[in-house]
C-alpha cells in the first residue's frame, strides 16, 4: 500500500512540474488539468480494487482486472508488476490442483527437474519470438518461488511452515548474488537455479525439485501473455482442442456460486443423451460436493478414461435436484454451429464459427453447401467470441472467399517463422459476405477478419477485435509429462498491418454498449441469431438486404 501511495504522489508531483510554466492563477497557484487528476484518481481506483481482489485471493479476477488496466494505461510499471504477480499466483493455484503436475513433482527428482528446466530454456532459446534475457528469467523465477511460498495449496502440499519474514533475508541475499553474477547463457541460468534450489533445501528443507519446477514454470510464463508451461493434463486439453475432440461428457462449464453451471451441451455427447440442459448446475461429482473442493478440482473429477463412469448431482433451473450416472466417451466438438437461412425472402445465410481447429475447413464446407442448397444469396459469418485456434485453419477458411493475394504473413526471430500464406483461386465462393466481430474475436479469428477486410471481400460489423497478433507453438517436453506453449512469431494482415495490440477495425461499428449478444439460447426461447435482440446482426441484415437490392 505504501509503494502505491508513493507512486501516486510521484504522479501528482510530475503533473505539477509539467504545468509549472502555465500562466499563474491568483496568488501564484497552478491548476492541474482535470484530465490528469482524473487519471490519478482512476489509477488509485485500479489499485484499490486490485488490493481487495488480492486480499480475497481471487487471482483469476485480479489477473483479468490488471490486464484490463494495462490496456487502458500502457507502460505503467506498477500495473505490469501486479499483473505478473497475479499471473504467478493464479498459475500456482491451478498447478497445485492438477494431479498430473503433483505426480511429476513427486517423482521427477532433483536431476530430473534440472533436466526439465534445461529443456525449457533450450526451447525458449530456439523458438521464442524474442531473444531471451536470462537474468530477467531468473528474476521472474525467484518472484514465482516467493509467490508459491505464500500460497496455501503449495504450503499444504509440501508441509512448508516457513514464515514470510524468515524467508525474506534469503530472497534478498539471492537477488544480490544474481545482480553480482549475471547469467550470459542458458547454461549459466541452469547453474544459478541449481545453486538456488540447494540453498532453499538447506535452509528450509524444501526439496530442490520443487524449487526448480517453479523456475521452469516461470521461465515460460514470464515471456509474454500467451507463453506458458503446460502440465500433462493441460497439454492433453490443448491437443484435444486442436484435434476437435476429447474424452468427456460433452459440456462447457462456468464456475458459479460454488457450483459448475452448464453453459453449453454438445449435441450427441453423453450429457446430451442424459438430458442435461444449459443452465443446469453440477453440485456434486462422485460424492464430492462442489462446495468443499475448488472448481478446478471438480472439473478435474469430470475427466477420465473412455468408457469410465461418473456420478453427478445436478440442480435444474427450478432448483430441483436429480442424480445421474454418465459414461465418458470421445466427443467431437463442432467448430461451426447454427447454420440457417435467417432471412428467407432475401436468402441471407448465417453461421457461427466458434473456433479454428483441424475439422474447421470441413465443417465450413458442409455449412456452405447446406446454405447453398437452401437458396443462399448472401452470407453472414459470426466470429464474435471466437478465441482463435489453428493458424492454418483460419487461412483455409479465408481462402474459400479470397481468390488471390496474401491472407496473412508471419514474422519471427527465426527465418523459419517468416511465411506468407496466399490465396488460391480454385474453389472460391463469391457470395456477398458480412463478418461479425467483437472484442473477444482473437488470434485466428483476426487473421480471417483481417484478410476479408484488407481484400475488400466483405463488410466487417461489430466492434474492434481483441488484438492478439501472435502465433504460438506447442512443444511437448521429453523429460516429464508436460509441455510449453511459446510465442514464435507475430502475424500481419495482407496490407502489412500488425494485429498485435491493435486488432481489426469493423467497417460498420456497433458498440458493445449498444448490443446484447445472444451467444446461447436463453430458456430455450431465443434462437442464437435473433435480430430483435442482437443489434449487430440487425445491422448486418440491413447491409445484406441493401447489397442484394443494388445488385
Amino acid at each position: 500500500m505504501r509503494s502505491r501511495i508513493l507512486i501516486l504522489r510521484r504522479l501528482a508531483l510530475s503533473l505539477v512540474l509539467v504545468t509549472a510554466s502555465l500562466p499563474s492563477l491568483a496568488r501564484g497557484q497552478v491548476r492541474i488539468p482535470s484530465a490528469a487528476l482524473a487519471d490519478v484518481a482512476e489509477l488509485e481506483s485500479i489499485f484499490r480494487v486490485g488490493d481487495q481482489l488480492e486480499q480475497e485471493r481471487r487471482w483469476g479476477e485480479a489477473l483479468t482486472h490488471y490486464e484490463r488496466a494495462r490496456k487502458d494505461h500502457p507502460g505503467r510499471q506498477e500495473i505490469e508488476h501486479r499483473l505478473t504477480v497475479a499471473r504467478f499466483h493464479y498459475e500456482v493455484v491451478r498447478r497445485y490442483a492438477d494431479t498430473s503436475f503433483l505426480e511429476a513433482v513427486r517423482t521427477i527428482g532433483e536431476q530430473g527437474a534440472l533436466d526439465l528446466y534445461g529443456e525449457v530454456l533450450l526451447k525458449i532459446q530456439a523458438h521464442h519470438v524474442q531473444r531471451p534475457d536470462w537474468n530477467q528469467l531468473l528474476g521472474h523465477g525467484l518472484t514465482a518461488v516467493e509467490v508459491a511460498f505464500a500460497e496455501p495449496s503449495f504450503r499444504r502440499q509440501h508441509n512448508f511452515n516457513v514464515s514470510a519474514g524468515s524467508s525474506q533475508p534469503l530472497f534478498s541475499e539471492i537477488r544480490q548474488h544474481l545482480d553480482s553474477q549475471p547469467a550470459f547463457s542458458r547454461h549459466d541460468a541452469s547453474q544459478r537455479v541449481d545453486e538456488i534450489s540447494e540453498l532453499f533445501e538447506q535452509r528450509f528443507q524444501l526439496p530442490a525439485a520443487v524449487t526448480v519446477a517453479e523456475f521452469a514454470c516461470a521461465a515460460a510464463a514470464s515471456l509474454d501473455d500467451y507463453s506458458a508451461f503446460l502440465t500433462g493434463n493441460q497439454l492433453d486439453d490443448v491437443l484435444s482442442q486442436i484435434e476437435g475432440n476429447f474424452v468427456g461428457l460433452g459440456i462447457e462449464l462456468k464456475a458459479e456460486d460454488q457450483a459448475l453451471r452448464i453453459v453449453s451441451v454438445i449435441p450427441g455427447g453423453p450429457a446430451d443423451h442424459g438430458g442435461i440442459q444449459c443452465g443446469d448446475r453440477i453440485v456434486e461429482v462422485d460424492g464430492q460436493s462442489t462446495r468443499d473442493i475448488s472448481t478446478d478440482k471438480a472439473a478435474d473429477l469430470l475427466k477420465g478414461a473412455d468408457g469410465s463412469l461418473v456420478d453427478l448431482v445436478l440442480l435444474d433451473r427450478r432448483g430441483e435436484e436429480r442424480r445421474l450416472r454418465l459414461a465418458r466417451t470421445r466427443v467431437d466438438v463442432p467448430s461451426v454451429d447454427n447454420v440457417e437461412i435467417v432471412d428467407k425472402d432475401f436468402g441471407i445465410g448465417y453461421f457461427r464459427l466458434t473456433s479454428f481447429q483441424k475439422t474447421t475447413s470441413r465443417d465450413v464446407d458442409g455449412a456452405l453447401w447446406k446454405l447453398h442448397q437452401q437458396g443462399m444469396r448472401s452470407l453472414i459469418i459470426d466470429v464474435r467470441g471466437n478465441p482463435g485456434g489453428l493458424l492454418t485453419a483460419s487461412v483455409e477458411v479465408a481462402d474459400k472467399f479470397v481468390s488471390q493475394g496474401d491472407i496473412v504473413s508471419t514474422r519471427g526471430r527465426s527465418s523459419v517463422e517468416d511465411v506468407d500464406y496466399k490465396a488460391h483461386a480454385v474453389g472460391t465462393w463469391r457470395v456477398p459476405l458480412i463478418v461479425l466481430i467483437d472484442g473477444d474475436s482473437a488470434s485466428a479469428s483476426e487473421i480471417f477478419a483481417g484478410a476479408i477486410h484488407d481484400h475488400h471481400r466483405g463488410t466487417l460489423v461489430g466492434t474492434r477485435s481483441y488484438g492478439k497478433g501472435s502465433v504460438q507453438g506447442i512443444f511437448p517436453l521429453s523429460v516429464a509429462n508436460a509441455g510449453i506453449r511459446l510465442t514464435t512469431a507475430k502475424f500481419y494482415s495482407p496490407s502489412g498491418q500488425p494485429i498485435s495490440h491493435r486488432g481489426v477495425e469493423p467497417d460498420v461499428e456497433v458498440k458493445a454498449s449498444e448490443q446484447t449478444l445472444v451467444a446461447k439460447p436463453i430458456d430455450d426461447l431465443l434462437p442464437i441469431a435473433d435480430p430483435h435482440h442482437d443489434p449487430a446482426l440487425t445491422a448486418s441484415l440491413q447491409i445484406a438486404r441493401q447489397q442484394l437490392t443494388q445488385r
